[in-house]
Protein backbone atom coordinates (compact mmCIF):
# COMPACT_ATOMS: atom_id res chain seq x y z
CA UNK A 1 0.00 0.00 0.00
CA UNK A 2 1.28 3.46 -0.90
CA UNK A 3 1.83 6.01 1.86
CA UNK A 4 0.90 9.67 1.55
CA UNK A 5 1.45 12.75 3.70
CA UNK A 6 -0.94 15.71 3.42
CA UNK A 7 0.25 18.77 5.32
CA UNK A 8 -2.47 21.09 6.48
CA UNK A 9 -4.78 18.09 6.39
CA UNK A 10 -7.03 19.58 9.05
CA UNK A 11 -8.21 22.36 6.70
CA UNK A 12 -11.06 22.06 4.20
CA UNK A 13 -8.89 21.51 1.12
CA UNK A 14 -6.44 19.27 2.98
CA UNK A 15 -9.28 17.18 4.38
CA UNK A 16 -10.81 16.70 0.94
CA UNK A 17 -7.43 15.67 -0.47
CA UNK A 18 -6.83 13.21 2.37
CA UNK A 19 -10.23 11.57 1.91
CA UNK A 20 -9.83 11.31 -1.87
CA UNK A 21 -6.36 9.76 -1.65
CA UNK A 22 -7.58 7.26 0.94
CA UNK A 23 -10.19 6.01 -1.53
CA UNK A 24 -7.35 4.89 -3.79
CA UNK A 25 -5.87 2.31 -1.42
CA UNK A 26 -3.39 4.80 0.07
CA UNK A 27 -2.45 5.04 3.74
CA UNK A 28 -2.79 8.75 4.48
CA UNK A 29 -0.98 10.68 7.20
CA UNK A 30 -3.18 13.68 7.96
CA UNK A 31 -0.96 16.45 9.28
CA UNK A 32 -1.98 19.15 11.71
CA UNK A 33 -0.18 21.66 13.86
CA UNK A 34 -2.73 23.46 16.04
CA UNK A 35 -5.94 21.84 14.78
CA UNK A 36 -5.33 18.27 15.86
CA UNK A 37 -9.00 17.65 16.68
CA UNK A 38 -10.00 18.48 13.10
CA UNK A 39 -7.31 16.16 11.74
CA UNK A 40 -8.52 13.38 14.03
CA UNK A 41 -12.04 13.90 12.68
CA UNK A 42 -10.74 13.54 9.11
CA UNK A 43 -8.99 10.31 10.08
CA UNK A 44 -12.19 9.05 11.70
CA UNK A 45 -14.19 9.73 8.53
CA UNK A 46 -11.58 7.97 6.39
CA UNK A 47 -11.66 4.90 8.64
CA UNK A 48 -15.46 4.84 8.55
CA UNK A 49 -15.15 4.79 4.74
CA UNK A 50 -12.92 1.72 5.04
CA UNK A 51 -9.68 3.60 4.38
CA UNK A 52 -6.40 3.76 6.27
CA UNK A 53 -5.25 6.97 7.93
CA UNK A 54 -3.62 8.41 11.02
CA UNK A 55 -2.72 11.86 12.30
CA UNK A 56 0.73 13.39 12.41
CA UNK A 57 1.53 16.55 14.37
CA UNK A 58 4.44 18.93 13.81
CA UNK A 59 5.19 22.55 12.94
CA UNK A 60 6.20 22.87 9.26
CA UNK A 61 8.14 26.05 10.07
CA UNK A 62 10.50 24.19 12.42
CA UNK A 63 13.15 22.42 10.36
CA UNK A 64 14.66 20.27 13.15
CA UNK A 65 11.21 19.13 14.30
CA UNK A 66 10.20 18.21 10.76
CA UNK A 67 13.40 16.26 10.24
CA UNK A 68 12.99 14.37 13.50
CA UNK A 69 9.32 13.42 12.95
CA UNK A 70 9.64 12.61 9.25
CA UNK A 71 12.87 10.64 9.57
CA UNK A 72 11.14 8.40 12.11
CA UNK A 73 8.11 8.15 9.82
CA UNK A 74 10.30 6.82 7.01
CA UNK A 75 11.67 4.02 9.17
CA UNK A 76 8.59 2.06 8.10
CA UNK A 77 9.00 2.95 4.44
CA UNK A 78 9.17 5.94 2.13
CA UNK A 79 6.32 8.40 1.72
CA UNK A 80 5.24 7.84 -1.88
CA UNK A 81 2.97 10.89 -2.21
CA UNK A 82 3.91 14.19 -0.59
CA UNK A 83 1.21 16.86 -0.68
CA UNK A 84 2.50 20.21 0.56
CA UNK A 85 -0.80 21.89 1.36
CA UNK A 86 -0.05 23.82 4.56
CA UNK A 87 -0.36 27.57 4.15
CA UNK A 88 -1.68 30.72 5.76
CA UNK A 89 -2.71 34.19 4.60
CA UNK A 90 -2.43 37.46 6.52
CA UNK A 91 -3.57 40.14 4.10
CA UNK A 92 -2.79 43.85 4.13
CA UNK A 93 -1.30 46.45 1.76
CA UNK A 94 2.48 46.16 1.83
CA UNK A 95 2.85 49.73 3.13
CA UNK A 96 1.07 48.64 6.31
CA UNK A 97 2.29 45.05 6.45
CA UNK A 98 4.17 43.99 9.55
CA UNK A 99 7.45 42.11 9.41
CA UNK A 100 5.75 39.26 11.25
CA UNK A 101 3.02 39.01 8.60
CA UNK A 102 5.61 38.94 5.82
CA UNK A 103 7.87 36.31 7.33
CA UNK A 104 5.13 34.11 8.78
CA UNK A 105 3.33 33.59 5.46
CA UNK A 106 6.59 32.78 3.65
CA UNK A 107 7.75 30.59 6.52
CA UNK A 108 4.68 28.34 6.37
CA UNK A 109 4.19 28.07 2.59
CA UNK A 110 7.75 28.23 1.23
CA UNK A 111 10.06 27.21 4.07
CA UNK A 112 7.47 24.65 5.12
CA UNK A 113 7.76 23.05 1.67
CA UNK A 114 11.52 22.72 2.15
CA UNK A 115 11.34 21.54 5.77
CA UNK A 116 8.83 18.82 4.93
CA UNK A 117 10.08 17.66 1.55
CA UNK A 118 13.82 17.48 2.18
CA UNK A 119 13.78 14.75 4.89
CA UNK A 120 11.49 12.64 2.69
CA UNK A 121 13.56 12.83 -0.50
CA UNK A 122 16.38 10.35 0.09
CA UNK A 123 14.06 7.59 1.40
CA UNK A 124 11.83 8.16 -1.64
CA UNK A 125 14.78 8.12 -4.05
CA UNK A 126 16.24 5.03 -2.38
CA UNK A 127 12.95 3.15 -2.66
CA UNK A 128 13.29 3.23 -6.49
CA UNK A 129 9.51 3.04 -6.76
CA UNK A 130 9.10 6.56 -8.03
CA UNK A 131 6.80 9.01 -6.31
CA UNK A 132 4.75 12.17 -6.41
CA UNK A 133 5.36 15.58 -4.89
CA UNK A 134 2.35 17.87 -5.22
CA UNK A 135 2.48 21.47 -4.03
CA UNK A 136 -0.82 23.23 -3.41
CA UNK A 137 -0.19 26.85 -4.34
CA UNK A 138 -2.60 29.54 -5.54
CA UNK A 139 -3.74 31.54 -8.54
CA UNK A 140 -2.42 34.54 -6.59
CA UNK A 141 1.10 33.18 -7.13
CA UNK A 142 0.51 33.58 -10.88
CA UNK A 143 -1.64 36.72 -11.05
CA UNK A 144 -0.80 38.65 -7.91
CA UNK A 145 -3.43 40.49 -5.88
CA UNK A 146 -3.74 43.69 -3.89
CA UNK A 147 -3.04 43.19 -0.23
CA UNK A 148 -1.39 39.82 -0.74
CA UNK A 149 2.20 40.63 -1.65
CA UNK A 150 3.48 38.22 0.99
CA UNK A 151 1.16 35.42 -0.12
CA UNK A 152 1.93 35.97 -3.81
CA UNK A 153 5.66 35.96 -3.07
CA UNK A 154 5.43 32.68 -1.17
CA UNK A 155 3.31 30.90 -3.78
CA UNK A 156 5.20 32.33 -6.75
CA UNK A 157 8.50 31.14 -5.28
CA UNK A 158 6.96 27.73 -4.72
CA UNK A 159 6.10 27.59 -8.43
CA UNK A 160 9.76 28.16 -9.30
CA UNK A 161 10.88 25.60 -6.72
CA UNK A 162 8.44 23.09 -8.21
CA UNK A 163 9.96 23.44 -11.66
CA UNK A 164 13.53 23.16 -10.40
CA UNK A 165 12.91 20.14 -8.18
CA UNK A 166 11.05 18.45 -11.03
CA UNK A 167 14.23 18.65 -13.13
CA UNK A 168 16.32 17.23 -10.30
CA UNK A 169 14.04 14.22 -9.77
CA UNK A 170 12.76 13.43 -13.28
CA UNK A 171 15.26 10.62 -13.87
CA UNK A 172 14.17 9.02 -10.58
CA UNK A 173 10.55 8.59 -11.71
CA UNK A 174 9.49 11.16 -9.12
CA UNK A 175 7.20 13.86 -10.47
CA UNK A 176 6.86 17.32 -8.97
CA UNK A 177 3.88 19.49 -9.81
CA UNK A 178 1.96 22.43 -8.39
CA UNK A 179 -1.80 22.84 -8.33
CA UNK A 180 -2.89 26.48 -8.19
CA UNK A 181 -6.51 26.84 -7.03
CA UNK A 182 -8.43 30.02 -7.66
CA UNK A 183 -11.49 30.95 -5.64
CA UNK A 184 -12.51 27.77 -3.81
CA UNK A 185 -15.58 27.39 -1.63
CA UNK A 186 -13.97 26.20 1.57
CA UNK A 187 -10.56 27.70 0.84
CA UNK A 188 -8.93 30.77 2.37
CA UNK A 189 -11.07 33.15 0.29
CA UNK A 190 -14.32 31.79 1.75
CA UNK A 191 -16.63 34.68 2.62
CA UNK A 192 -14.48 37.38 0.99
CA UNK A 193 -16.55 37.56 -2.19
CA UNK A 194 -20.32 37.76 -2.63
CA UNK A 195 -22.16 35.89 -5.39
CA UNK A 196 -22.35 38.95 -7.64
CA UNK A 197 -18.60 39.55 -7.46
CA UNK A 198 -17.86 35.88 -8.12
CA UNK A 199 -20.10 35.99 -11.19
CA UNK A 200 -18.19 38.99 -12.55
CA UNK A 201 -14.61 37.84 -12.01
CA UNK A 202 -14.89 34.12 -12.81
CA UNK A 203 -15.90 33.02 -16.33
CA UNK A 204 -17.68 29.94 -14.97
CA UNK A 205 -19.59 32.24 -12.58
CA UNK A 206 -19.04 30.13 -9.50
CA UNK A 207 -16.43 29.22 -6.97
CA UNK A 208 -14.68 25.89 -7.27
CA UNK A 209 -15.09 23.12 -4.72
CA UNK A 210 -12.58 21.40 -2.51
CA UNK A 211 -13.56 18.11 -4.12
CA UNK A 212 -12.56 19.44 -7.55
CA UNK A 213 -9.11 20.30 -6.19
CA UNK A 214 -8.87 16.90 -4.50
CA UNK A 215 -9.83 15.10 -7.71
CA UNK A 216 -6.93 16.71 -9.55
CA UNK A 217 -4.53 15.86 -6.74
CA UNK A 218 -5.71 12.25 -6.90
CA UNK A 219 -5.03 12.08 -10.63
CA UNK A 220 -1.58 13.68 -10.37
CA UNK A 221 -0.79 11.21 -7.59
CA UNK A 222 -1.83 8.24 -9.75
CA UNK A 223 0.31 6.02 -11.96
CA UNK A 224 -1.51 7.42 -15.01
CA UNK A 225 0.11 10.82 -14.43
CA UNK A 226 3.67 9.52 -14.57
CA UNK A 227 4.65 11.69 -17.55
CA UNK A 228 3.42 14.97 -16.05
CA UNK A 229 6.07 16.90 -14.13
CA UNK A 230 7.25 20.46 -13.60
CA UNK A 231 3.78 21.85 -14.27
CA UNK A 232 1.71 24.57 -12.61
CA UNK A 233 -1.89 23.44 -13.10
CA UNK A 234 -4.62 26.01 -12.43
CA UNK A 235 -8.04 25.16 -11.03
CA UNK A 236 -9.73 28.53 -11.38
CA UNK A 237 -12.91 28.40 -13.45
CA UNK A 238 -11.34 29.92 -16.54
CA UNK A 239 -9.55 32.99 -15.18
CA UNK A 240 -6.82 33.91 -17.70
Amino acid sequence: MKRALVTGGSGDIGAAISKRLAKGDVHVFVHANKNLEKAEHVVSVIRQMGGCAETLTFDVTCGPQCEDVLTKLCEDGAIDVIVNNAGIATDSPMAGMTYEDWYRVIDVSLNGFFNVTKPLLMPLISSRRGGRIINITSAIGIMGNRGQTNYAAAKGALHSATKSLALELASRKITVNAIAPGLIDGGMALGKFDAETVSKIIPMRRAGTVDEVAALVSFIASDEAGYITGQIISVNGGIA
